[in-house]
């Protein structure tokens, strides 16, 4: 097997080395795979997978630097802020095990005809089989942790194909499932190009597909995967928020702030629209400008970095096309607005850029936030609803009937109300409509996904 180097995002040092496969290795994969899940014989009872998962966090937890230093350094995301995403993810093993003792089904009722007396029926969960999952660079760890951990907890196997930029979290996650006493088999990565990627995705041998990535890609991949293939999609969004007249300035800008800004914009509920009303636009622009220009660019390994890398250089390159053609089509740039180095750009707020414009109808997956003004709030719905993704969504407001009244009118699959698009617990649903995505994600509905639900129906001359 060939092997790929792992390099920062930030200066291009190499952070690792790991094993890339073929095609032909991604289908001995599946098949060790398939042959696994099907050896009833040596199914994991239930408690064994709950002393595993238990093993899990015991390991994670005393690793917390190791990891951190891992995703950071393959993902570009700032220390601090890896560091809570190593908690997540331990959290993540924690939620998978509390829900398998939650775990249920009902009664479904007989014997209210003549047809259906004498019997009683009952539903239970079963694992679904073979789980695929192709995984995103932006939360290398508890991505991982989110498409592998709920297919281990329910009794399926799985097979992750982590991002190339950031495969080494997915690989440890695996490794430390099999130092947890996993049988080898169970889990799974496999570091592969795109050919052996669509092979894991489309195989006969996948009863379930995870997939986390591009809008063009997933749905790809949707349209050519084996009959029968149940199919979780996460893309992107270009999410929108709603200032109202009296919403808390003070209170939202850090909120705004964080929720754009967070992972240089990397994350696919960013905070990227912001319709504010027009008796305070310029007052919401320049803090959140003044917020901006405060914050810390540079290394992600440096504790006091706020603000980390793109993932590469490419990224740079586009934002900026994106930001430069936003100027021409009448944005105002308040802040930011220029790269900082091959890896780097500015956090930087733009003041109504055209509805046309890049930045207006694509996920900018940068740090870039921009500004509309409006005057009527219906206009502000219809501007923010205009596109054909549909995640997370956001409105600041004090007044509840506003508030109510942006809950029903704008598109997604969850607002937040005085908080900003980027808000996300683990245990919540999580997942997009329309162009962003199909399913739904979080550690509990994951585990949804990964089964099936059985009926049986008892017949008896007692009943």
């Amino acid at each position: 097997m060939s092997t790929i180097e792992v390099t920062s995002p930030f200066d291009g040092r190499v952070v690792g080395t790991v094993p890339y496969g073929s095609v032909a290795e991604v289908e001995t994969a599946l098949e060790l795979a398939r042959n696994t899940f099907d050896d009833h014989k040596n199914a994991l009872p239930t408690y064994k997978r709950v002393e595993i998962l238990e093993n899990v966090v015991k390991i994670m937890s005393s690793q917390i630097d190791e990891l951190t230093k891992l995703c950071a350094s393959e993902g570009g995301k700032p220390w601090l802020d890896s560091q809570v995403e190593v908690h997540r993810a331990i959290n993540g093993v924690k939620l998978a095990i509390e829900a398998l003792g939650a775990r249920e089904g009902k009664q479904i009722a007989m014997g209210h005809t003549a047809s259906s007396a004498n019997r009683m029926a009952y539903t239970f969960k079963e694992p679904i089989g073979v789980v695929a999952a192709i995984s995103a660079f932006n939360h290398p760890l508890n991505l991982a942790i989110h498409q592998v951990i709920p297919a281990i907890a329910v009794g399926c196997s799985v097979v992750i194909k982590p991002a190339t930029q950031t495969p080494m979290s997915a690989i440890r996650v695996v490794e430390i499932l099999e130092e947890a006493g996993l049988p080898k088999g169970w889990a799974q990565a496999v570091v592969c190009d795109r050919q052996g990627g669509e092979l894991l995705a489309t195989s006969p041998k996948v009863n379930a597909l995870t997939f986390i990535g591009s809008g063009a890609v997933g749905w790809y991949l949707n349209s050519k995967v084996a009959p029968g293939t149940r199919v979780a999609l996460e893309h992107g969004g270009v999410a929108p928020v709603i200032v109202e007249a009296d919403a808390d300035i003070n209170e939202l800008i850090p909120s705004i702030g964080k929720g754009g800004f967070y992972h240089a914009g990397q994350v696919c509920v960013s905070v990227q629209r912001v319709f504010v009303h027009e008796s305070i636009v310029d007052e919401v622009a320049s803090k959140l400008a003044t917020y901006a220009s405060k914050l810390v660019v540079g290394d992600q390994l440096d504790p006091k970095t706020e603000v980390g890398p793109l993932i590469n250089h490419n990224e740079v390159n586009r934002v900026e096309e994106w930001v430069n053609e936003a100027v021409t089509k009448g944005g105002k740039i308040l802040v930011g607005g220029k790269r900082i180095s091959d890896s780097c750009y500015e956090p930087t707020v733009i003041v109504n850029p055209a509805d046309d414009a890049l930045v207006s109808t694509k996920e900018v997956f940068g740090p870039v936030v921009c500004i509309y003004s409006y005057s009527d709030i219906e206009d502000a719905f219809n501007r923010a609803n205009a596109l054909d993704v549909s995640f997370q969504a956001a409105v600041f407001t004090k007044n509840l009937d506003t508030a109510l009244r942006a809950v029903k009118r704008l598109n997604g699959t969850a607002v937040m109300v005085n908080d900003h698009t980027a808000f996300r617990v683990d245990w919540m649903p999580f997942g997009g409509a329309k162009a962003s995505g199909l399913g739904l994600g979080g550690i509990h509905h994951s585990m949804e996904e990964c089964s099936n639900e059985k009926m049986m129906v008892i017949k008896s001359s007692v009943l």
